[in-house]
């Protein structure tokens, strides 16, 4: 290779560090850098049971990317990235403590056109089934196993294709009436009930797993920005995420493959990009790549983005799990919310308990969704009270334990209550649970015993999802439609 020129190693290091930079950063907006990056930015992480039976008993879990999609756009639309590794973690015995990945199960995606001398570069025609002629731009995935384990081998698990994204006209049967120019299709009780490009999209991998990624709407619901509008909170408040699409990746995991169901696991994802380093000089014009670098990190909700201070934002997505108890339980164990709560809702003298909160941080440190394995499947909520198709399940609330909302562990008696334990989140997390609401709830009241429980409930003056969810696998609702959906 001959010798650079000074301004060619200029530019090789401007672009890494770059690169670099980008790297550095979850949630709906939750950090600085991450906003830069919407392919790799988490929204959400789902985890929950599901199944009747010890026989056939599931852990779902599901990672929402690509925070407030404008549903309809065009000529390009939002999709998965490529050059982005999407990764589901779950912990199992002592790792949950450890904060440590025990399996990885990674989504990895191949886009491919149909035809590229067109300008439609979605859509060639209406969409029947998935990844038909109408289809021009298809994605397919790959799911594989990596246990960390010393002597375990990585297993590539199956793969998928993605479903087009709801953008009307092109793909009606994702509509009301299989119309493209009514609003997307309300949550259904059953699979056989589900739109066709959604059925058409769940993959058996084999082994009792079960896949699905594409485009659906956004399950998350909250007035977030009265919420970091200086805490003046309105009634009723205005749903931030209503009428947005996310990108859904979500997988069935039989329990038997964790070890069976006696034990608490824990569940986290990251997503991770690879430094490039552009290489240039008279003869050559190369690019090397690298290692997998994490830009995104999420758990539980709310947690780096109501919790965690500007100054450690970039640094939680960075940094792994088994680092919280070093790096972030401060934010837990003293939470600013928790002043603020005070300060501005309750007018100086409100309830909330400010600092030594060993409660929060048994929530929040190490940040996993703890999930009790024991327990019968979780309730789920539909469409709720007005559909009378798909109501919530008996004994669902949104505020979980908060609501009476509990299920029955074998395994455990923290509240020495007989084994009562959330129905919900904390006890990992379903679609249709109101993080807001038991998040503030948690925080004014004070769990470390003697109890006291002070619900917030509508808090935020948003209590349900702008559309219905479904009550089978992939669970999230149905993606808003380009050409007939509204922002509150």
């Amino acid at each position: 290779m001959k010798k650079r020129k000074l301004s060619q190693l200029v530019a090789t290091f401007m672009i890494a560090a770059t690169f670099a930079a980008q790297s550095r950063a979850s949630s709906h907006m939750d950090a600085p850098l991450i906003t830069l990056d919407p392919a790799a930015n988490t929204t959400d992480v789902y985890a929950f049971v599901g199944g009747a039976s010890a026989g056939s008993k599931y852990l779902n879990v599901a990672l929402g990317v690509y925070p407030h999609e404008e549903p309809g756009v065009g000529p390009n639309k939002y999709n998965f990235d490529d050059n982005v590794l999407y990764e589901i973690h779950v912990a199992l015995g002592e790792d949950v403590k450890a904060g440590k990945a025990t399996l990885s199960y990674q989504f990895q995606f191949k886009t491919g056109y149909r035809n590229r001398n067109t300008i439609l570069q979605s859509y060639l025609g209406v969409i029947n089934t998935v990844a038909d002629a109408g289809q021009n731009l298809v994605q397919t995935y790959t799911v594989t196993k990596v246990d960390h384990r010393k002597g375990k081998k990585d297993v590539v698990l199956g793969n998928g294709v993605v479903p087009p994204n709801n953008q009307g006209i092109a793909t009606p049967l994702y509509n009301q009436g299989n119309n493209g120019n009514n609003p997307a299709k309300d949550g259904v009780p059953t699979f056989a009930q589900l739109d066709p490009y959604t059925k058409d999209a769940v993959t058996n991998l084999g082994s009792g797993y079960t896949s699905f990624a594409g485009q659906r709407d956004d399950g998350f619901y909250g007035d977030i920005l009265s919420i970091f509008d200086l805490l003046q909170l309105r009634s009723p408040g205005k749903d931030s995420q209503g009428g947005f699409n996310v990108h859904l990746m979500a997988l069935k995991i039989p329990v038997q493959e964790l070890g069976g169901d006696r034990q608490i696991v824990g569940v986290y994802a990251t997503t991770s990009r690879k430094h490039v380093r552009i290489i240039r000089d008279d003869a050559d014009d190369d690019q090397n790549s690298g290692q997998w670098v994490q830009v995104g990190r999420q758990g539980n909700p709310l947690f780096n983005e109501g919790l965690v201070a500007i100054v450690d934002k970039d640094r939680y997505n960075r940094s792994s799990p088994s680092q919280d108890a070093a790096l972030f339980a401060k934010y837990a164990l003293n939470p600013e919310l928790a002043k603020l709560i005070n300060a501005i809702v309750f007018g100086g003298s409100g309830p909330a308990v400010e600092t030594n909160r060993t409660d929060i941080a048994g929530i929040y440190i190490p940040d996993l969704i703890k999930v009790d394995l024991s327990t019968s499947a979780a309730r789920l909520a539909g469409s709720g009270a007005g559909h009378p198709t798909n109501p919530d399940d008996a004994g669902f609330s949104r505020l979980s334990i908060f609501g009476g909302d509990v299920l029955q562990s074998q395994i455990q008696d923290p509240f020495g209550n007989g084994g009562k334990i959330p129905g919900g989140w904390p006890n990992g997390r379903r679609f249709g649970d109101d993080v807001v609401d038991i998040a503030v709830s948690a925080i004014i009241s004070d769990l470390r015993g003697p109890v006291v429980i002070r619900v917030a409930d509508g808090i935020d003056g948003v209590s349900k999802n702008d559309v219905g969810y479904n009550k089978t696998f992939p669970y999230e609702s149905t993606p808003q439609n380009g050409r007939n959906h509204s922002h509150p």
